[in-house]
């Protein structure tokens, strides 16, 4: 699972108690493990719903949070496409993304 991949534990959750998951701080909280687990000085975080259906968390089909984190700092956003086409909405999430991440290297 992604949990395991990046190595979130209990206390990491324990920590976000309140806040549901495919929201930014779950992207921020992504992006620093990634970051820490690969020993980058830059990481993405996302999650969210590609579609076509919602997520059982309440957040329609595309619907999407992105962390960028650097030596700069941290940033995320929220997109929402409003359409199920999963495969438009990865685009549109890559694309957004990468904007990010530009923005975040100046």
């Amino acid at each position: 699972s992604r949990t395991e991949l990046l190595r979130v534990t209990e206390e990491d959750f324990a920590a976000m108690t309140g806040i549901t998951p495919s929201t930014e701080p779950y992207a921020l909280l992504f992006a620093r493990k990634i970051r820490e687990r690969l020993g980058t000085d830059w990481a993405v975080g996302e999650t969210g719903t590609a579609g076509p259906t919602g997520s059982r968390y309440g957040h329609a089909a595309g619907h999407s949070c992105i962390a960028v984190i650097g030596p700069g700092g941290e940033r995320a956003i929220t997109v929402e496409t409003g359409s199920g086409d999963r495969a438009d909405n990865m685009r549109v999430f890559t694309q957004r993304a990468l904007d990010l991440l530009e923005q975040a290297l100046g």
